[in-house]
């Protein structure tokens, strides 16, 4: 399969509620929140391309764009950037969905860089 088949497959997208717990005193999604959700689908979108054990050695850039308030979904959609040697980089969008309306706009995307390890944490070849 090319690299390019492989980006395709390895594609991810998933979508959550946000609710309170995950907001904060402004009742937006809290910066944290997002950043783990981010991380989680890259890591997803990492490992579905190389099918071997990755670890998250950077996050470059998240810019945050849009608040993203309660009560609305989100779309978080991971695709591998570039492909390394050893490493590999995944950028990723969040979308807001209003929950009642077909309102949709991106709020927050990033690039998350991770380096595909052995079982003895020593860096591998993605491919």
């Amino acid at each position: 399969m090319s690299i390019e088949q492989r980006i395709i497959k390895s594609k991810t997208s998933i979508f959550k509620a946000v609710f309170p717990n995950t907001t904060n005193h402004y009742d937006t999604l809290f910066g944290g929140a997002a950043l783990q959700l981010m991380d989680e689908v890259a890591f997803i979108t990492a490992t579905r391309f190389s099918r071997k054990r990755v670890v998250t050695v950077s996050s470059d850039k998240v810019d945050f764009t849009h608040p993203i308030p309660a009560g609305t979904l989100v779309e978080l959609i991971g695709v591998v950037s570039h492909v390394g040697n050893t490493s590999l980089k995944v950028q990723v969008e969040i979308y807001i969905e209003q929950m009642y309306s077909e309102d949709r706009k991106m709020a927050i995307q990033g690039e998350f860089t991770f380096v595909a390890v052995d079982e003895n944490k020593n860096p591998v070849a993605v491919l």
